[in-house]
């Protein structure tokens, strides 16, 4: 359970307020005289026999002896000397303590142990999911009961909240995690154990963090994390899914677990029931179905009882089944005909003279829990947004009871002004809030569309395609070099209506990406702070840019972490266009980054901040910008928050980056220009431009990818599939330097005898090899990515490309110098930053492009040890890591 707005004096309320106030307490049952009951609200304990070493959720010690003493709806174990000191609620009752309910983000979980916030009990096989924002695990038939309290990310227009509260999280913390108010161990491999803020990553015990002050620091990540009070996005309409931009690949994956799932259930219960009953010793099964809107929706859960059981226990197991607190004297199980049993009858009992309890074959297969009518029942009215202590006020009502009653008995309670808004059975919500106009504003990033119009045109062509009213849509932003626009709407009916209908809409052949935008509110951001948008690319590294795509949505604000499958980089550049200062972090290969550069030149000015300094994270093959840049020569598994650290301490350094026009022409033996074969094209380069054996070894790769992109999941396959085109080319002869002519600097470089030209920007080529050497020669300086000069070198071929790789030899040195003319006299392969293609005839012009760009470069030092502080330290991670290599 989390409570991100929980108060020193919330304890008290929540026991006054119990879900049976009103009510005439029940007489207890026969199955219920020997239980246990503690503060923390609504466990049921008794006693057990161990039989297989167990350990404490409450203070996650082994519990030694064969007494435990377990909670029979949750299965929260613990020593008996620990029930005086539980403070975790049962799972039944977490929906209620959690002011604000935030829905979660469920998609397939990763691989690690983790257990079920549920049940408790250890995840395994295909049936677990999690949350993609906050660190809630759960079964997927378990889903439906987890507690609605993923972490509120942004104001939604009816908030109003400048400091931020922990939000607690209850077990799944590394088992070396330390209390920070006590300094022992909180965190347990083997059990459910200990609390932790989403926010600072602060852990401590379930009994500690009750003193922690509410009032959370956001801890070591604070300067790079965006505040939720600076983010607004009206998402009434749109599930967290969409606010968040999380790609519908995970709910479809979602969609077929929770299917399969459901199937499997249903053959074991509809198939296989009878057979259940004749063959499990002393236990029966019986499908249970909550109401009629579960029959419809086919969802029931399975409760296991004895052969032998009174009605009355058999509703108090259905209710513990389905997480329902209450008491079972207030509900009744109906079969399929709608007859109810009597509390006085034994399910099993066949009518024999002797009353004598026997097996019963004609059990109906089906049944329906429901609630008895009550001459009064409890009202629970939730107050206020994060700005009353109390988490709500139970009011009793009854027939006769209006809304007007209520409100007026709310009022003289709070003495404010309300309406009343509800949100099903045991966790309708009615809550207290202010009375105000709303402002609706939906912000909707459309890309697809044709490049390079004006505002009237794309204004025309979404009026010919989603049939916009003009009323109520506003284009906003323009982005003609990147095909998209920014609306603007009023209404949440019409912003839905377009969202949807532009996913299923193509213009020019072009499909529409729809996105929901934020508005990060830059007036409201912290002094001195530079906030990281974080882009990464889950194709990239295999099933590593997936679970890093994870771990940042949950160390950050998942509104400053973008998919780049979801839309590319535009839409986390367009978010941030007004934040003063910020960093960008991009996980991906060496394409990425050129991706992410490229859309930013293109629209830089219309950034408040035109150049932000750029981190990677390395998940390509080659990396060699992240190689010189010190960040690895790929990603093996960093814990993310460690990767986060190095960010903030990385140092900023310049990078000169390369326009390339190839003007495609006919050229005469003479050497003299005859018309043009095709449009003159111009590509960005930031790493290096390879003419000849190394770009057709490029190519190669290409198109084998194109083939089997399924294959392509891992560096050491890619760097095979490399091997296995040179080899094939061993024999290959190309006299490349009879096909072009080289100028460097307005002056002709005659070439050597070379099957390969490749013009260098940093000192890292073909995965870290040192083409140029380090070799001093006084002809030329020394290579440094920030001199706006190139370095020209040359291979003689596969064999000499493959000893520079090994380091035994290094390139052709050919030329140094800031601008380069190359004519072309035939096709030839060509290949920018690894992307190859089939050059035509003609010029090859590579100069300058424009100001250079800001990069991080990793610090050489390691990172200090940080001084343990209450609201700083996370225990998850080291508080020390290696900055450097």
């Amino acid at each position: 359970m989390a409570n991100s707005t929980r108060t020193k004096n919330e304890n008290s309320i929540m026991e006054s307020a119990s879900p049976l106030s009103g009510r005439k307490k029940a007489q207890q049952s026969p199955g219920s005289r020997s239980r246990y009951h503690v503060s923390a609200p609504g466990h049921c304990f008794r006693k057990v026999t161990l039989t297989k070493p167990t350990f404490c959720h409450n203070c996650s010690d082994f519990i030694w002896g064969l007494i435990g003493f377990i909670c029979e709806v949750c299965n929260f174990m613990c020593h008996e000397k620990c029930l005086k000191t539980v403070r975790t609620a049962c799972s039944c009752m977490a929906p209620t303590l959690v002011q604000i309910p935030v829905a979660h983000c469920f998609g397939p979980a990763g691989q690690k142990k983790r257990f079920c916030c549920v049940c408790r009990k250890h995840l395994e096989g295909n049936t677990a999911i999690r949350c993609e924002v906050c660190e809630l695990h759960a079964h997927s038939e378990c889903a439906a009961f987890s507690c609605g309290d993923c972490r509120l990310c942004h104001q939604d227009g009816s908030q109003d909240f400048d400091t931020l509260h922990h939000h607690w999280r209850e077990g799944n913390i590394p088992s070396g995690a330390r209390c920070e108010v006590c300094r022992r161990t909180c965190g347990s491999s083997d059990v459910l154990a200990g609390m932790r803020c989403e926010w600072c990553g602060m852990t401590t015990h379930a009994a500690c963090y009750v003193i922690v002050p509410p009032e959370c620091g956001l801890g070591r990540l604070r300067s790079m994390l965006l505040h939720p009070a600076c983010v607004r996005i009206c998402s009434r309409n749109f599930s967290k899914m969409h606010c968040y931009r999380i790609s519908e690949s995970c709910q479809n994956d979602l969609g077929k677990l929770v299917v399969s799932t459901n199937v499997h259930t249903c053959r074991i219960s509809h198939v296989c029931l009878k057979s259940v009953f004749l063959q499990t010793s002393g236990k029966q099964v019986l499908k249970v179905f909550d109401g009629d809107d579960a029959v419809k929706r086919s969802h029931f859960r399975l409760v296991s009882i004895p052969r032998i059981t009174k009605n009355e226990e058999v509703v108090e197991s259905a209710l513990r089944t389905f997480y329902i607190p209450d008491d079972s004297l207030d509900y009744e199980l109906q079969d399929n005909g709608q007859q109810a049993l009597h509390s006085n009858d034994i399910l099993n009992r066949n009518g024999t003279p002797d009353e004598k309890a026997i097996f019963k074959e004609n059990v109906p297969e089906a049944w329906l829990l429901r609630a008895k009518p009550q001459d009064t029942e409890v009202l629970k009215v939730y107050a206020g947004w994060l700005k009353v202590g109390v988490a709500y006020i139970s009011i009793s009502i009854s027939k006769n009871s209006t809304v007007d009653s209520v409100i007026n008995e709310v009022l003289t309670q709070l003495g404010r002004q309300v309406q009343l808004t509800s949100r099903q059975m045991n966790q309708t919500r009615f809550y207290i809030v202010e009375s105000r106009k709303q402002v609706v504003q939906v912000n909707l990033l459309l890309e697809g569309l044709p490049v390079q119009l004006s505002k009237e045109e794309y204004t025309n062509l979404l009026q010919e395609h989603l049939a916009i009213k003009s009323h109520l849509v506003t284009i906003t932003h323009v982005y003609g070099s990147q095909g998209a626009v920014v609306v603007q709407i009023t209404c949440f009916s019409e912003a839905e209506r377009i969202y949807m209908l532009a996913k299923d809409t193509s213009v020019s052949n072009q499909q529409l990406t729809s996105l929901v935008i934020p508005e990060i509110m830059h007036n409201k951001l912290p002094k001195g702070g530079s906030p990281l948008l974080v882009f990464v690319n889950p194709k990239s590294g295999g099933l590593k840019g997936q679970e890093l795509l994870y771990g940042f949505r949950k160390l950050l604000n998942p509104h400053q972490v973008f998919d780049m499958t979801n839309g590319g980089p535009l839409p986390g550049l367009h978010t941030f266009r007004e934040v003063p200062r910020f960093r960008v972090l991009v996980c991906g290969g060496d394409g990425t980054v050129g991706w992410v550069l490229g859309v930013l030149e293109a629209i830089r000015h219309k950034l408040v901040c035109p150049e932000p300094p750029i981190g990677i994270v390395p998940l390509g093959t080659g990396n060699d910008l992240a190689r010189i840049l010190r960040w690895g020569a790929g990603y093996s598994g960093e814990d993310p928050h460690h990767i986060l650290v190095s960010v903030d301490e990385a140092e900023e350094v310049q990078m000169d980056r390369w326009t390339i026009l190839l003007d495609a022409q006919e050229v005469t033996e003479d050497g003299k220009e005859n018309g043009f074969l095709e449009p003159p094209k111009i590509v960005q380069m930031n790493n290096y431009f390879g003419l000849g054996i190394d770009a057709e070894l490029s190519l190669d790769f290409h198109h084998a990818r194109e083939e089997e992109p399924g294959k392509f999941n891992s560096r050491f396959h890619n760097k095979g599939v490399y091997l296995k085109a040179g080899l094939q080319k061993l024999s290959h002869t190309r006299n490349l330097h009879k096909d072009l002519k080289l100028q460097v600097d307005k002056q002709e470089v005659e070439l050597p005898s070379i099957e390969g030209l490749i013009f260098l920007n940093i000192p890292s080529w073909g995965s870290g090899a040192d083409l140029w050497g380090s070799e001093g020669d006084s002809r030329y300086g020394k290579p440094r990515i920030d001199d706006g000069m190139l370095e020209v070198v040359g291979v003689t071929g596969v064999v000499h490309m493959g000893q520079v790789q090994g380091g035994m030899r290094s390139g052709i040195r050919l030329a140094q110098g800031n601008y380069v003319r190359i004519t072309v006299t035939k096709p030839i392969p060509v290949q920018v930053d690894g992307e190859p293609w089939i050059q035509a005839p003609g010029n090859i012009i590579i100069s300058a492009a424009g100001p250079k760009v800001r990069m991080l470069r990793k610090s050489k030092h390691k990172q200090k040890k940080q001084p343990a502080s209450l609201k700083e330290r996370r225990s998850e991670s080291p508080s020390s890591s290696d900055g450097g290599h």
